[in-house]
């Protein structure tokens, strides 16, 4: 008995470990920029979560997760690289360090070796931030089934807190404590994070979580009522929640998000032998109360003119917003250091060297605003041929999972509701840089742990 407990301690200690480092990273990694204090802590804390993970992997975690494996050894390789010191005759010849080699001539430095990576601090703290997906990466391919599914309600938590949060953001004092980051978008509902469009991309996935959760086998008829009715209510809590962030790109994404459910949720058999007595549809009917009562509540939000992110999506128009132009010199930008790139994380330094002058104000552009367009710049033609290795792998998984019939299939519904979160975070790294968020990068892992687990059993067994 002993020797079994020990046994089961050891399987569950993985799962308990990642779910404390995902609330510390929800904590302390909500913000992009690599000068937020709490990196300090959640940096070292991430290498130290991946030395444990090691302790434990075994052979048959990393075969069974051989692409997302070999897909961070690829990623981190690809930073490495960029730096290495390189002897002067080797790094004049990249293309756009001509403006480096003249500064060297000027001020006398010499033969200098110097990193393909333009902006070195930059990079090191781009490579010290991937630690932190490292870290839930390990963790969880540790996982079995029930541990993955068990993340979703882990997640569901941490979604709705952010909602919350951001709704106290919004009725208490817009430079009050409730705000967890020094440059933030104050006077809006952030939530765990310090920018609103972070925030909205991340509550667009309560959608598809809760279409998942929703379901289940092992509940009596009057408990799966009230799973069905809260997750009922929870869904519209999250529209006036949408608007209240004030972002335009989360309101959009969100059509998607509830446009998922259809493909994911599945309903639970409609027997089951711990019934005693006939399903009560009180908590649906109080689900359905409720509900109506939230969608009143968007409606006030909107007569309030609370609801930021539909009036900014009216009145795109009448929004300065730079975006287009920031895409465009970033792209005519890109093919000067192509196809080597700038180095990553570079992305700031590089475009002020070429920012025209009629764009020069008391802010700086951050970042592009098109993580696609950054890493084209940044990481260059290795980049994108990781990007392209990483969508096509998306599209093989995806014509499987969408192709085969949902059913009462628990592994399926978890492999599309993987797929369809990394579709969320893509389609806000078009207009956004979510995935450069500690926070958010985490959930992308565990999406990505979701698809490929419950894949690779679907495969087997078609076969």
């Amino acid at each position: 008995m002993i020797i079994d407990r020990l046994k089961n301690n050891r399987e569950d200690w993985p799962f308990w470990a990642l779910v404390i480092f995902v609330c510390l990273t929800f904590a302390m990694g909500g913000g992009a920029r690599a000068d937020i204090q709490s990196l300090i802590i959640l940096q070292p804390l991430a290498v130290i979560f991946c030395g444990l993970a090691l302790l434990t992997l075994r052979r048959d975690h990393v075969e069974s997760h051989e692409f997302l494996l070999l897909m961070a050894a690829l990623i981190f390789t690809l930073v490495g690289l960029h730096l290495i010191p390189l002897p002067s005759f080797v790094w004049q010849l990249l293309p756009g360090r001509t403006i480096i080699a003249e500064i060297d001539q000027t001020v006398g430095l010499g033969e200098v070796w110097r990193p393909i990576s333009m902006v070195p601090s930059a990079t090191w703290s781009a490579f010290y931030s991937l630690f932190i997906p490292l870290a839930a990466l390990l963790l969880g391919v540790q996982l079995n089934r029930e541990q993955k599914f068990a993340l979703v309600k882990i997640l569901l938590g941490v979604v709705l807190l952010s909602g919350l949060w951001g709704l106290l953001q919004i009725a208490g004092d817009r430079d009050g404590p409730l705000y967890l980051y020094r440059i933030t978008n104050n006077g809006t509902a952030v939530g765990l994070f310090s920018n609103r469009n972070h925030n909205a991309i991340f509550l667009t996935t309560l959608f598809p979580m809760l279409a998942v959760f929703a379901p289940s086998h092992n509940l009596t008829a009057q408990q799966k009522n009230v799973r069905l009715g809260l997750c009922i209510v929870a869904g519209l809590v999250l529209v006036p929640l949408l608007l209240l962030t004030g972002s335009r790109a989360g309101l959009l994404i969100g059509l998607f998000g509830l446009a998922s459910i259809l493909f994911l949720y599945r309903r639970a058999p409609e027997k089951n032998p711990l019934d005693k007595k006939p399903a009560a549809r009180k908590p649906v009917i109080l689900g359905l109360i409720g509900g109506l009562s939230v969608l009143a509540l968007g409606a006030m939000a909107i007569l309030m003119s609370r609801a930021e992110a539909l009036d900014r999506l009216i009145n795109a128009d009448q929004v300065q917003d730079l975006r287009y132009d920031v895409w465009q010199l970033t792209a005519e930008i890109a093919w000067k250091y192509f196809p080597v790139g700038s180095g990553i994380g570079s992305f700031v330094e590089i475009y002020q060297i070429s920012e025209p002058e009629n764009y020069l104000s008391v802010s700086y552009v951050n970042h592009a605003h098109n993580d696609f367009l950054e890493l084209l710049l940044t990481a260059g033609l290795p980049g994108v041929m990781i990007l392209l290795i990483a969508a096509y792998a998306l599209i093989r998984r995806g014509r499987l999972a969408f192709a085969t019939p949902l059913g009462k299939n628990k592994d399926l519904a978890l492999v599309r509701l993987g797929l369809t979160v990394i579709c969320l975070l893509a389609l806000g790294s078009v207009a956004d840089y979510p995935l450069r968020v500690p926070s958010l990068s985490v959930l992308w892992v565990i999406a990505a742990i979701w698809a490929t687990g419950s894949f690779d059993n679907l495969k087997a067994r078609k076969g």
